[in-house]
C-alpha cells in the first residue's frame, strides 16, 4: 500500500482574510493535504485560563459561511482537508460550569458539523486529563468515553471517525503519561466502541512529539495499533518540552543520535502498511523562522514527508 499524501496544519499557514493565498502556498510547497486547525478558534491556553472566544456562538449556517472560502480555496488548489483538530480541552478540571457546558454543548457538536461540511473524514479530540483528580486512569477514561459516546452517533451519521491521541500530562512539574498512552487499552477500547456502533466511529491519532516526551516505544505502539491508526501528528522535540518542531531537529548526544525514534516510527508504519497521510503538526516552525523563510520551511517539511514516504515503502 502507498502513502496517500503529505499534510500540514493550516495554523500559521492560512489567513482567514485570504485563504486562497495560503492554500496556494501549501500546494506549491509540496503538500496534498491539510490538517484543518479548528483549534485555533478556541486556543487551549485561553480555555485553561477560563477564557471563551465565543467563536462557536455562531449558528451552524454562519459557521459554514465563515469557512466556505477555505473549503472552496482548498478544492481549487487540489488540496484535501484530510483531518481536523477539535478545540481542546473539551473539559477543564475544576473549571467553571459555564465554560465546560459551552465546550460540551456548543463547541463539540458544532465542530462535528464543520468537519462534515468541510468533507473531512477525521476529527482529533483530546482525552480528558483527569487521572490526578479522579485517582485512576480507568476513571479518567470513563469520562472521555462518555464524551465519545455523546459524539459517536453524530460521527456515524456523518461518516466521520473521531480520533483520540496519545497525550502527556504535567504533575508537580514533571511530565508523565497522559490519556491514551497504554496501547493495549487503546486497542481494546477502540474495538469495543466500534463494535457497539457497527462503524468506525473511533480511531487513533499517533503523536510523535507526545510519544517522545514520555518514552513510548514507537515501533511496538504503531504495530499494535494496526488498522486503528487513522491519522498522524508528526513533529519533534528535545524530550523535555512539547516544541512541535521539524523532525531530526534535536539530538541526544554530540554524536547526533536523534532525540526522537524516527527509525521506530518508519518501521512501525511499514509493518502495518500504513496508507494514510503523513501529516506534520509543526505550526510553531512557521513563526520561529523569519517570515521571508516561510516558503523554505514549508518546502523542507514537505521534503521530509517525501523521505518518510520513501522509507516506509522500502521493503
Amino acid at each position: 500500500m502507498a502513502i496517500s499524501g503529505i499534510g500540514v496544519q493550516t495554523k500559521e499557514a492560512i489567513d482567514d482574510a485570504c485563504p486562497s493565498e495560503g492554500f496556494r502556498l501549501l500546494k506549491e510547497a509540496g503538500f496534498s493535504h491539510v490538517d484543518f486547525s479548528l483549534n485555533k478558534y478556541m486556543i487551549n491556553k485561553d480555555i485553561y485560563q477560563m477564557k471563551n472566544s465565543h467563536f462557536f456562538d455562531k449558528s451552524i449556517t454562519e459557521l459554514k459561511e465563515y469557512f466556505r472560502p477555505h473549503k472552496e480555496a482548498a478544492a481549487k488548489c487540489g488540496i484535501a482537508i484530510g483531518q481536523m483538530h477539535m478545540p481542546y480541552p473539551a473539559y477543564v478540571p475544576q473549571g467553571k460550569a459555564e465554560l465546560n457546558d459551552y465546550l460540551w454543548n456548543e463547541m463539540a457538536p458544532k465542530s462535528m458539523q464543520i468537519c462534515h461540511y468541510m468533507e473531512c473524514p477525521y476529527i482529533v479530540i483530546h482525552g480528558f486529563k483527569l487521572a490526578y483528580f479522579l485517582g485512576s486512569e480507568d476513571a479518567e477514561w470513563a469520562e472521555t468515553e462518555r464524551f465519545i459516546h455523546y459524539l459517536a452517533s453524530m460521527a456515524k451519521e456523518m461518516g466521520i471517525t473521531i480520533c483520540i491521541e496519545n497525550l502527556y500530562d504535567s504533575i508537580n512539574g514533571h511530565l508523565v503519561e497522559g490519556p491514551c498512552c497504554n496501547v493495549d487499552k487503546v486497542v481494546e477500547r477502540i474495538d469495543k466502541i466500534n463494535e457497539q456502533y457497527g462503524a468506525e466511529v473511533l480511531g487513533f491519532c499517533f503523536d510523535t512529539g507526545h510519544a517522545n516526551l514520555v518514552g513510548i516505544d514507537f515501533d511496538y505502539f504503531l504495530t499494535r495499533l494496526g488498522h486503528r491508526l487513522k491519522v498522524l501528528h508528526i513533529h519533534d522535540n528535545d524530550g523535555i518540552m512539547d516544541l512541535h518542531q521539524i523532525p531530526f531537529t534535536f539530538a541526544k548526544t554530540r554524536e547526533n543520535k536523534s532525540s526522537t525514534d524516527w527509525d521506530g516510527f518508519i518501521k512501525g508504519l511499514r509493518a502495518i502498511n500504513f496508507d494514510g497521510v503523513l501529516n506534520f503538526e509543526t505550526a510553531p516552525v512557521l513563526t520561529s523562522f523569519p517570515e521571508e523563510m516561510k516558503v523554505d520551511a514549508l518546502e523542507f517539511i514537505a521534503k521530509i514527508g517525501r523521505y518518510f514516504e520513501k522509507e516506509i515503502g522500502r521493503k
